[in-house]
């Protein structure tokens, strides 16, 4: 018997990201990058040879049920925990872990983001398989940390303790949550501090002793038993989203667990979070830009321009930008004031309506 299990998070919707990221079709189920296969395709055929595909759990929105089944029809429906209200991840890694401990209590889980980048995928299987070795065997929570390249202000930050180990592991002191840019450079500098890249890996009773410890509120409303696998699962897990607060199983459990620990590795990894994101790791032409479509370009660097393939884009005289064109939405931003995009996606949403949202 296989105990090892992945729960993918997919019920974002991406908003930074937007307009190829929307309410109807978040960029979890879109193949952004053009391999042929969405990022949610990716992610799961990440996971061959680690776990059986009836051991992949999907955590999404209800609304997105119909495309985890056209993406991934080998799931049944078992496996894709619907989610009636989004409630941030502690309430999905609660769901997925109390629901696969009723059926397997000796499982060993590995949590992921469905949107992730992960380009060198033998070496984020060795570090995976590392990680998944020593929780199996100890009572601990592991993150994984990837090797920082840059002060980049956008991702989480782990500290950790070169002299404290665990086999290929080391202790994590702290946690910092987006740091500002001296911080940032400061921690780079240090050569102590990973990123978080989000992925988790554990038993599942570890992680059902710490919701118990850290966070029994949500714990409690879980750990539901013979309801899991019943016919009056769904029905009982609406009533349990409409009680459950929203928390991060960043704030509620890693920052205050005293036996985390880090597998760090470099395996061409990005959240792709945002566009910017994106630029960074795709392939670039001469002059520096990442272009998808059909387009022509003069005087133009540093660019990055998506859009539909039925139309022909000419671009001259630009530096820096962003240009993404998804249905009835065109975008034209400046490379580094992306940040503000979440606004323009409210402001969108207020003025004009959700068909643009």
């Amino acid at each position: 018997m296989n105990n090892n299990y992945v729960i993918i998070m997919a019920g974002g919707i991406g908003s930074r990201f937007w307009p190829f990221s929307r309410t109807n079709h978040p960029k979890q189920f879109q193949d952004i990058l053009g391999t042929g296969k969405t990022l949610l395709q990716q992610t799961a055929d990440r996971f061959k040879g680690i776990c059986p595909d009836e051991n992949i759990y999907i955590v999404t929105n209800e609304d997105y049920y119909d495309l985890v089944k056209e993406q991934l029809p080998f799931m049944q429906d078992e496996q894709i925990l619907l989610e009636p209200v989004m409630r941030n991840t502690a309430p999905c890694v609660a769901y997925a872990s109390y629901k696969i401990a009723q059926k397997n209590p000796e499982a060993n889980l590995i949590i992921s983001p469905a949107d992730h980048i992960i380009l060198k995928e033998a070496a984020f299987k060795e570090v995976v398989n590392a990680a998944l070795s020593e929780a199996e065997k100890n009572e601990i929570l592991v993150t994984i940390g990837i090797e920082p390249s840059r002060p980049d202000t956008g991702y989480g930050y782990i500290q950790v303790l070169e002299d404290k180990k665990l086999g290929p592991l080391n202790k994590v002191k702290t946690f910092t949550e987006k740091p500002n840019l001296e911080l940032a450079q400061k921690f780079l500098e240090s050569g102590d501090f990973a990123w978080n890249a989000g992925i988790f890996i554990w038993k599942a009773s570890t992680i059902i002793n710490s919701f118990e410890k850290h966070l029994p509120d949500v714990g409690s409303l879980f750990d539901l038993g013979s309801i899991y696998y019943s016919n009056e699962e769904n029905d009982k897990i609406k009533s349990t989203y409409s009680k459950c607060r929203n928390i991060s199983i960043d704030f509620g459990i890693m920052e205050k667990d005293e036996n985390v620990y880090v597998m760090r590795g470099d395996f061409g990894w990005s959240d792709l979070g945002t566009w910017k994101s994106l630029f960074e790791v795709s392939e670039k032409n001469e002059d520096d830009n990442v272009l998808h479509g059909n387009i022509l370009t003069y005087e133009t660097n540093n660019t990055l321009i998506k859009m539909n393939s039925d139309r022909l884009v000419v671009a001259q005289g630009l530096d820096d930008f962003i240009i993404a064109e998804n249905g009835n939405v065109l975008l034209i931003c400046k490379k580094d004031q992306e940040q503000r995009i979440k606004q323009f996606v409210a402001d969108v949403k207020e003025k004009k309506g959700n068909e643009y949202h």
